[in-house]
């Protein structure tokens, strides 16, 4: 029977619920929406563990039409703080301002373990949605954003 090494993986738990947003009705002729709206600060909440051989790691995000949405609607994400670790010497970085979703992986922010797993819990999310106007077809608009974690 032949062995080999064996690496630790990171590993990346998400939690949260959906968020709907529901743009108040036009009472005037000629106005418009608001056009931002933002969910709760920890409307997504991630734990992240990073082993020590892989070093860093990035967290990255991107949306999903599910099934529908427009593209004059604009998903934005930031990390509104660092969690929790047991790891003293272990940094989050990045992330601490909207980053605007696209459909493909962009980076959200980073984390570095430095002699020690790094797990952190509680990084909480938040979302906005911006770009609401009443020129967009009125029907549900949905979509899911995805999160990874790779090592750099």
């Amino acid at each position: 029977m032949a062995s080999g090494p064996r690496y630790n993986a990171q590993t990346l738990t998400i939690s949260g619920a959906n968020w709907t947003v529901s743009p108040p009705g036009i009472t005037e002729a000629g106005t418009n929406y608001t056009g931002t709206y933002e969910s709760a600060t920890n409307q997504i909440v991630l734990a992240v563990s990073v082993p020590l051989l892989l070093g860093n790691a990035k967290v990255s995000v991107h949306y999903e039409p599910n099934p529908t949405w427009h593209n004059s609607l604009i998903l934005s994400a930031k990390r509104t703080n660092n969690g929790t670790t047991l790891c003293a010497l272990c940094t989050i970085s990045g992330g601490l301002t909207y980053q605007t979703l696209t459909q493909t992986d962009i980076e959200l922010f980073r984390i570095q373990a430095v002699l020690a797993l790094a797990a952190y819990t509680g990084i909480n999310i938040q979302l906005q949605l911006s770009g609401v106007s009443v020129t967009i077809p009125a029907t549900s608009y949905q979509s899911r954003v995805v999160f990874t974690v790779a090592g750099l």
